[in-house]
C-alpha cells in the first residue's frame, strides 16, 4: 500500500484544440535556459537571452503543499523537467510543449520532503527526508525497489557516469553509496572523522554531495561549514581532504566544469570557489543577500547559477567572478536547473515573451530612495532655513 503510486496524465476534453495559449507557452518555455522552483509551487523559466522570466503553473490557487522541493531532468535531451513537491507528488513538465504532461503520487506528506530525484533505466528514483528511497518503473503504479537509507536524509544524488549508483547523506546519517542493482546494503559507508582536540565526537551533518566525474571520489559539504572529499577505495573510509569555509552552515555545492574545484554556498548568502587539490579558497562570489538554496555550475561554460531566499536568480562568471545576470523572481526560491547547452544567452529569434521580469543592473537604485529627501548636516540646514526666512521677510516688506 505504501508503495502504490497514482499516475495521472493531463487529458483535455475532446474537440478542444490547444492552439492559442499552449503554443504561446511552448514558445516561452523553449526560450528558457534556467528553471527555478519556488516555495509557492510555481515553476519559473528564465531566458537569459531575453532577460525575461515566465511562470508555468496550472493551478488557479497556489498553496504551500505545492511547494517545489527539488528539480531534475527527466531525459538526456533535457526536454522534461521533474518537479518534486511537498505534497509527495512528482510532476513532469515538457519544455517543448510548455505544459505539465504527467502527475505521479510517489510519497505522502507525513514522510517528509523530497530531497532527490533521478532517472535510471527509464525508471524514476525518489528519496524523502524520512529515508525511503524508491524506484518506480515506467508505466507501473507500484515501486520496484524500496530501501531505507536512514533517518534525517538531506540529499540524494545520482552518479552521472554510473547511473545505477546513488549517494545519500544527512543529519547524523553519514555518506552512503548505494547500488540500485543490489540495494540490500550500501556499497560504501563513510566513517566519521576522529574526535576533536577535546576528545569529543564530531557531529555528522551532510547537507549536499556530488560525485566527481572520472573518479570514484565524492565531495560533500556539511552543516558545520566543512567541505570533505571521500574516496571509497581508501580503506580508512574517512575523508582524504577536509577544509572549512567561514562559520555558517553550508547548504549547497556544485563542481566546476574542470572538476578541480567546487562552489559552495551557505546560509548567509556567501559563495566561494574551493580548490579540491589543496583545500584553499580561490575566490568569493558576491552579491547575495539571503540563504543559498540552489547552486549549479554549467558543465562546459565557466558559469555558476545560484538562487535562494532573497528571490533573485544570479549567474556569476567563474573566471573573473563577476555578476553576469541578476533576475528578480518575486518568490522565495528552493532549487534550480541549468541547461547544459553551450548557448545559454542565445534563444530562438523572434520569440519574445509578454510577461518579462527586467534584469536589475548592479548598483541600480530603488525608486523608493529617489523619492526620499536628502539629509543634510545641521550647519547647511540652518543656513538654508535662515535664507528662506530672509526671503520671506523681503516678500512681506514688498507686499506692504
Amino acid at each position: 500500500g505504501q508503495c502504490a503510486a497514482r499516475r495521472t496524465a493531463v487529458i483535455f476534453p475532446p474537440g478542444i484544440r490547444r492552439t492559442g495559449p499552449s503554443s504561446a507557452m511552448a514558445e516561452k518555455s523553449q526560450l528558457c535556459s534556467v528553471w527555478v522552483g519556488s516555495e509557492t509551487g510555481i515553476l519559473k523559466g528564465v531566458s537569459l537571452s531575453k532577460k525575461q522570466a515566465f511562470n508555468f503553473s496550472e493551478a488557479s490557487t497556489l498553496s504551500r503543499d505545492q511547494e517545489v522541493c527539488v528539480l531534475s531532468w527527466g531525459d538526456p535531451l533535457e526536454t522534461e523537467v521533474l518537479l518534486g513537491c511537498v505534497s509527495g507528488e512528482v510532476r513532469t513538465f515538457s519544455t517543448e510543449k510548455g505544459r505539465y504532461i504527467e502527475h505521479r503520487q510517489c510519497s505522502e506528506p507525513g514522510l517528509g520532503r523530497f530531497i532527490g530525484l533521478a532517472v535510471y533505466d527509464s525508471s524514476l528514483v525518489t528519496c524523502v527526508e524520512s529515508g525511503l528511497l524508491k524506484v518506480w518503473p515506467e508505466g507501473s503504479e507500484d515501486c520496484q525497489v524500496e530501501v531505507a537509507v536512514g533517518q534525517g536524509v538531506c540529499r540524494m544524488r545520482q552518479d552521472p557516469m554510473q547511473r545505477h549508483r546513488v549517494a545519500t547523506g544527512g543529519k547524523e546519517n553519514p555518506l552512503k553509496v548505494w547500488d540500485l542493482q543490489k540495494p540490500e546494503a550500501p556499497i560504501f559507508t563513510a566513517k566519521n572523522v576522529r574526535n576533536d582536540w577535546l576528545d569529543l565526537r564530531v557531529p555528522v551533518w551532510v547537507k549536499d554531495l556530488q560525485f566527481i566525474p572520472g573518479s570514484d571520489k565524492i565531495v560533500t559539504c556539511t552543516g558545520h561549514h566543512q567541505v570533505r572529499v571521500y574516496d571509497p577505495s581508501c580503506p580508512t573510509r574517512r575523508p582524504v581532504l577536509e577544509t572549512t569555509y567561514e562559520e555558517y552552515p553550508l547548504t549547497a555545492l556544485s563542481l566546476t566544469p574542470d572538476h578541480s574545484s567546487v562552489v559552495v554556498g551557505n546560509t548567509h548568502g556567501q559563495l566561494a570557489i574551493i580548490d579540491l587539490r589543496k583545500g584553499l579558497v580561490r575566490g568569493c562570489l558576491k552579491g547575495l543577500a539571503g540563504s543559498v538554496r540552489g547552486l549549479q555550475c554549467h558543465p562546459s561554460l565557466p558559469l555558476v547559477a545560484s538562487c535562494g531566499l532573497d528571490r533573485f536568480l544570479r549567474v556569476h562568471s567563474l573566471t573573473d567572478r563577476t555578476l553576469q545576470h541578476k533576475v528578480y523572481l518575486k518568490s522565495r526560491l528552493n532549487c534550480l536547473l541549468l541547461s547544459s547547452r553551450d548557448n545559454l544567452e542565445e534563444g530562438p529569434a523572434g520569440l519574445v515573451g509578454e510577461e518579462g521580469v527586467k534584469e536589475e543592473e548592479e548598483g541600480q537604485g530603488d525608486e523608493v530612495w529617489d523619492t526620499m529627501e536628502t539629509v543634510t548636516d545641521r550647519a547647511s540646514k540652518r543656513a538654508a532655513e535662515e535664507s528662506e526666512g530672509r526671503t520671506g521677510k523681503k516678500k512681506r516688506k514688498a507686499a506692504k
